[in-house]
């Protein structure tokens, strides 16, 4: 027998058992993929709706929580609407930024209705195996429907949610999304089905997913104001044991622009500073240690040289003695040399009140305020520090700020010039960035003229600093009781013009 009929022999024979074996292993990895695979789970479903979480234990969002007792209502007693011809809104839409209660709000809605509540992160639909994020969202609805009435909650919406872009490498999530937007067309006025989600990215949500018949409300849950602040205060240290020297109205005053989650912590670490000097109440003094914390961060212990302490104590009077020179617009409540967080000093400034319309000229005393650490260092020792760059950093936002989307400049006070717009010519582009240069300069200038009229006071503050390290105001309104207000234009906002009528 040949080598060639030998070999011909011995395919005919092994080849066909190669094969097989081949395909048998085949089988065996194929099988083992799918048990890797995720499965189709059910979304956390809390049956009875026997939260913790009712309407007593949400405050300062009064809109929002008008706007979701509707829906309340609704659910309870829907032949009272179904009468008049109203149906319950398919979705509802909780945006704002983060830490203000849209979550807690579903909660509360979920245990004060009495209906089933099925939650589910957004990003559990989406999945790197194409159509797993569909089947999961059928099944999250059609369990909602056999369960009606209930509330299906999408907490972080966006990550589902987020405009279709029509890359094939994003056919799984536009595929999601597409089944999500099917769904809430789906329903009828008799599945007592209501869709909530939340979302702190609006603007990235896809407009198909915004349009009436989907999410037919939209509800900005913000940051609280000075009321809402103090019933959120009041909510978190409901269980706590307050001293008498506790005023959670000055507590409020204190804390404009925080959100519910900075205040509830706020009166969770006010409790661990009174635990830590074995108290038996929560006292002011851990009110306030609990506020620096959650506002300047951590103190560090950081070891700082004699002339670098120097540096600080005259960047840190600078500020103070500015804010004290710009009226009612910001006043100091504290000011230290102590580090905190990234910062090696800080100067704690609070408004009196919350505002939500600046004019040009308070905007311009801000900037003031910011450069006015820097102007000190260039007034007293004639050189700059590397320790303003924070403070470049928001004068800068402020300048742009008031250019490119307030129309503020002296030269463009009609349109806007933003980034974004590239239709802009390369004249209006230079137009732009001389005005923000020249409001920041400007404030700079006027800050260093403003120090070095004020050279006694400026002098006076460091000198305490670097002894105490910490002055309170008290202290400072005592240093600084013979030193007159060089702006007014906080006290102002608000008054007409004196217009001279003809003779």
């Amino acid at each position: 027998m040949s080598l060639v009929e030998a070999f011909r022999d011995w395919v005919t024979l092994w080849l066909p058992v190669f094969f097989l074996l081949m395909l048998i292993l085949m089988v065996m990895l194929m099988w083992r993929m799918l048990k890797l695979m995720p499965q189709v789970k059910p979304a956390t479903v809390n049956a009875n709706s026997k939260s913790s979480v009712s309407w007593d234990d949400v405050a300062g969002n009064d809109e929002a929580r008008a706007e979701l007792e509707e829906v309340v209502e609704f659910l309870r007693a829907p032949d009272r609407f179904e009468r008049l011809g109203a149906r319950v809104p398919k979705g509802m839409l909780l945006h704002g930024p983060p830490g203000t209660g849209k979550t807690l709000l579903a909660k509360a809605c979920a245990n004060e209705s009495g209906a089933k509540f099925y939650a589910a992160s957004a990003s559990s639909f989406v999945e790197m195996f194409a159509g797993l994020g569909a089947a999961r969202i059928r099944r999250l609805f059609k369990e909602a429907r056999a369960n009606a009435p209930s509330i299906v909650f999408i907490d972080e919406l966006d990550a589902v949610g987020a405009a279709r872009t029509g890359h094939g490498f994003n056919r799984e999530q536009d595929q999601t999304l597409n089944q999500l937007l099917v769904e809430l067309d789906g329903f009828s006025a008799a599945d007592k089905v209501v869709v909530m989600g939340a979302s702190n990215r609006l603007q990235d949500l896809d407009p198909a997913l915004l349009r009436p018949g989907r999410f037919d409300r939209q509800v900005l849950v913000g940051p609280p104001d000075l009321a809402g602040r103090e019933q959120i205060l009041r909510v978190h240290t409901r269980g706590k044991p307050l001293a008498a020297d506790v005023d959670l109205s000055a507590v409020a005053k204190q804390t404009a622009g925080l959100t519910g989650a900075d205040l509830a912590n706020i009166a969770n670490e006010a409790a661990i500073f009174a635990g830590r000097r074995q108290a038996q109440y929560i006292g002011a003094v851990d009110i306030d240690n609990a506020m620096e914390r959650i506002v300047a961060g951590l103190q560090q212990r950081k070891v700082v040289t004699e002339k670098e302490k120097r540096i600080l104590a005259y960047h840190e009077a600078g500020h103070a003695l500015m804010a004290h020179l710009m009226g009612e617009l910001m006043p100091v409540t504290k000011v230290t040399i102590v580090s905190r967080g990234h910062a090696l000093g800080y100067t704690l400034n609070l408004p009196v009140e919350d505002r939500y319309m600046h004019t040009k000229e308070e905007l311009i005393d801000v900037m003031k305020i910011t450069l006015a650490g820097r102007a000190a260092e260039a007034v007293v020792f004639g050189r700059v520090t590397n320790g303003a760059a924070n403070d470049l950093e928001k004068a800068t936002e402020i300048a742009r700020a008031m250019v490119f989307d307030f129309g503020m400049s002296d030269v463009v006070m009609t349109r806007t010039m933003r980034a974004d717009n590239y239709a802009l010519s390369e004249e209006t582009k230079r137009v732009r960035d001389q005005e923000q240069a020249r409001l920041t300069d400007g404030a700079f200038a006027e800050a260093i003229r403003l120090l070095e009229k004020h050279r006694a006071p400026l002098d006076r503050i460091a000198s305490a600093l670097l002894e105490k390290e910490t002055l309170l105001k008290d202290e400072l309104e005592t240093m600084l009781h013979d030193i007159g207000v060089e702006s007014s234009a906080s006290e102002l906002v608000g008054t007409p013009k004196v217009v001279s009528l003809p003779e």
